[in-house]
């Protein structure tokens, strides 16, 4: 009964406002017999058609009722018509339900699920990284970590930065403890060729001393330990003890070496330079393609690449890490 009177208040109050617009009233008069009559329609319209409303479209208040107002308010007579026009056919003609396109079943009966989960971190379905990225529990997180001392550094240093992002403080700390322990192991070593190479007893042979250096110094950059600045200097101390060498004693795995030290400092001809000396040294060129290749690339001398990479034997070019490449430039 309550709607009946809100939509006829509502009615009587925008007629009256319509009324008085015609008869040019002044803008104080305008105010009050054009604007309040039909903010009231207004308010009396979004009351009654908020209360036809479903329970769930009645929230949040007062946003639901205001939001109704506000359409019928800012837009006169249009406004109004426009929301009886929009609420009313949305009650009576509601879209139909379709019948139920899925069926629910029971568990079924075989098992779908390993029935026995080894928790060991060497034995799962993915990899150590998997296990960081997605295992909930941090005590297996740190199995993990504590698994990558099994393998080589080149592979579990990368693993190790990634558990530097753990939300877990201990997870963090043993990758802290874990990176510190290798550079720490890499930098004794630097120290004690660095002290052999300062000792004039005449023992010490320059020449390994040297290519020993530049082998650690390599590794501190070839893992990630050093950044910036520092992986600068570190290259320069690599490149610096294996020309040292170099000028000593020819060895073609140093030539190796230093070609790559010296395409990681981005000085191309020197590094074609020195991979060319070692593949005239002894080293297979299997072993030397890849960097060749990456330097022609490098350069932007991508008909090169090819090239290089056609040289290669045919078993070579059948596994990794080759046979990647050699589906997309051959």
């Amino acid at each position: 009964m309550i709607n009946k009177w809100l939509f006829s208040g509502a009615l009587g109050f925008e007629s009256l406002s319509w009324f008085m617009i015609f008869r040019e009233p002044t803008l104080l008069e305008g105010i009050l017999y054009v604007v309040v009559p039909h903010a009231i329609a207004c308010a009396m319209l979004a009351i009654a058609l908020w209360m036809f409303l479903p329970t769930r479209y009645k929230s949040p208040l007062p946003w639901a009722p205001l939001f109704l107002f506000s359409i019928a308010f800012f837009i006169p007579l249009l406004g109004m018509v426009g929301v009886v026009l929009a609420v009313f056919p949305a009650l009576y003609l509601q879209r139909k339900r379709y019948a139920q396109v899925w069926q629910n079943i029971g568990v079924p009966g075989l098992p779908f699920r390993p029935l026995e989960r080894r928790h060991s971190p060497m034995f799962q379905d993915g990899g150590l990284q998997d296990v960081l990225y997605l295992a909930t529990d941090p005590e297996r997180r740190l199995n993990a970590l504590l698994a990558t001392r099994r393998m080589p550094s080149h592979e579990s240093v990368p693993i190790l930065k990634l558990a530097l992002r753990d939300p877990a403080d201990d997870v963090r700390l043993l990758a802290y403890s874990m990176l510190d322990q290798k550079e720490s192991g890499i930098n004794h070593r630097i120290e004690r060729l660095l002290e052999r190479l300062n000792q004039d007893d005449g023992e010490a042979d320059p020449e390994a001393t040297h290519a020993g250096l530049a082998r650690w110094y390599w590794e501190l950059a070839y893992l990630g330990l050093a950044q910036g600045s520092v992986l600068d200097h570190v290259l320069g101390q690599a490149r610096k003890h294996a020309e040292q060498s170099l000028a000593l004693e020819s060895n073609p795995e140093v030539h190796l070496l230093a070609g790559r030290i010296s395409l990681e400092q981005g000085d191309l001809n020197a590094a074609r330079s020195f991979f060319k000396q070692a593949e005239a040294g002894g080293i297979r060129f299997e072993k030397i393609a890849p960097f060749l290749a990456e330097a022609a690339f490098a350069a932007g001398q991508y008909e090169e690449v090819p090239k290089l990479l056609a040289r290669l034997p045919e078993h070579a070019l059948a596994r990794p890490p080759f046979a990647a490449l050699a589906r997309y430039w051959l």
